[in-house]
């Protein structure tokens, strides 16, 4: 039995279905993550499965408690650190952990070695007695992953937890989150749109597309199944698809927009083949698969970029007042 559950989970808002018959089963410990566009029902499954929202049907549990009939003790053993930041501004880090703690209702006999703990973790013992509005952008994020673990619970949340930051901040803080991982068996439940976060951090993840699933594997095993190598070709003229698809060592074949795309097997090895099969060729691009290849694949199209997954609770109002 896995640490967290779903059967079908469903989360409508009027004539919207944001999260359409989830099936998830998480181990104890495991990077588990929820890979996709922002709008696409990753921060409303991470909400339902924290007790933020009720599902429409379905069910789902939480280290072992359903989160509809107990949510009271689901959140006793779960952490959430939410895309924006929380934590008071005029509080300096320190006091922010403290309140967090009489919410949470920390033995106040562990409280101050809680608070030492977590913010040695994040690297923040230097700046505990600093008001937050000092704090920069990944300084923030730090704070609030150590706020998520001050109550040491079992299970952590991490929603979009690098939107915004710097490159080098990114991955500082995805040191930390393995970390918690592999020295405090934290189960960690992650929702992010980066494809680099995605392949560096998660064990094994969902790709989620208008609240569906529609893959669900390691990092690598959701590459290998593309098959081959990708090759991207500018074309001048529409090619001969049909002709392109019989090669044998060709996997997958797509135009759009001038722009061919095969999924090929040994690329290195037929290019020139291919080149004089397809017609006239502006560029060409030979790669490995990406997860950016793999959703393209499932969900038949790229990643799209929009607003965040607020967004769904912006169009259930929107749907709601039709």
């Amino acid at each position: 039995m896995g640490v967290i559950e779903t059967k079908n989970l469903t989360k409508r808002f009027g004539k919207l279905t944001a999260v359409n018959k989830i099936n998830l089963n998480i181990k104890e410990g495991e990077i588990f993550g929820l890979l996709g566009p922002n709008g696409a029902g990753k921060t409303t499954t991470l909400s339902m499965l924290a007790t933020l929202l009720p599902p429409t049907s379905g069910s789902a549990s939480v280290n072992g408690v359903d989160v509809a009939r107990d949510p009271s003790k689901v959140r006793h053993s779960i952490g959430f650190v939410f895309q924006d930041p929380s934590s008071d501004e005029v509080l300096t880090g320190r006091e922010n952990l403290y309140l967090h703690a009489l919410m949470y209702g920390v033995n106040m006999g562990d409280v101050n070695r809680r608070m030492d703990e977590v913010l040695k973790l994040v690297d923040l013992t230097q700046r505990q007695h600093e008001r937050m509005k000092r704090y920069s952008g990944g300084m923030r994020r730090r704070l609030e992953l150590a706020r998520g673990l001050l109550h040491e619970p079992k299970i952590l949340f991490l929603d979009e937890p690098t939107l915004g930051l710097d490159p080098q901040t990114r991955e500082h803080l995805w040191g930390y989150i393995k970390r918690l991982s592999t020295e405090k068996k934290v189960t960690i439940i992650i929702t992010t749109h980066y494809m680099e976060e995605a392949d560096q951090l998660c064990d094994r993840l969902a790709i989620i597309d208008h609240g569906k699933i529609v893959a669900l594997d390691t990092p690598q095993n959701l590459k290998k199944r593309l098959g081959g190598d990708m090759v991207r070709l500018q074309m001048r003229d529409k090619p001969n698809l049909h002709k392109v698809r019989k090669l044998r060592y060709i996997k997958n074949a797509k135009y759009e927009e001038g722009v061919l795309t095969l999924t090929v097997d040994d690329a290195g090895a037929h290019l020139q083949e291919i080149l004089g099969k397809v017609g006239s060729v502006a560029s060409v691009e030979s790669r490995s698969p990406t997860l950016n290849d793999v959703f393209l694949h499932f969900a038949g199209r790229e990643m799209r970029e929009q607003e965040g997954d607020g967004s769904f609770f912006e169009k259930a109002i929107q749907s709601n007042n039709r």
